[in-house]
């Protein structure tokens, strides 16, 4: 499971012209399920998530989490973070996770998040959406279940 998680000072999904979500400072996650992720992958990455520090303390220094600014998020799905550009020009995304799989650990991570306490709001599944972000830093961390795996028991 891959997270690619923007520090936001707010953002918004809108579909088929209307809001449909938005959220305040926090974090905009664009969420990507592979095949063979698992409910352990997402407990693990929401638990990453709501306590990575990568908000600054008073000196400047990364040392709050989102859970530390009692930050909000917006979680879309982005089966894109599967895409494998390496032979030709049209991205191969064969390692994603297949469409009802994927929305089940999707829901899966979101109320997993929701549970530690975060304020979370979502776009929604396979939807064409526009997804509007102001970037605070900017700062974007990358988060794979599977590079995290070998450094942290799951």
């Amino acid at each position: 499971m891959r997270a690619l998680i923007q520090r936001v000072k707010r953002a918004a999904v809108e579909i088929a012209g209307a809001t449909h979500s938005n959220t305040g400072p926090g974090y905009a996650i664009f969420l990507g399920v592979g095949e063979g992720d698992a409910e352990k992958d997402a407990e693990f990455l929401a638990d990453k998530t709501a306590n990575l520090r990568i908000f600054s303390n008073s000196e400047g220094k990364f040392d709050h989490s989102l859970l530390d600014v009692k930050g909000e998020a917006l979680v879309v799905s982005q089966f894109t973070l599967y895409a494998d550009a390496a032979k030709g020009r049209r991205p191969d995304f064969t390692a994603a996770a297949k469409p009802p799989e994927a929305n089940r650990l999707y829901e899966y991570f979101v109320s997993c998040l929701a549970a530690k306490g975060i304020k979370v709001k979502t776009g929604v599944f396979a939807a064409d959406m526009t997804v509007e972000i102001i970037n605070d830093g900017p700062v974007t961390i990358m988060l794979d279940t599977r590079d995290t795996a070998r450094n942290e028991k799951i």
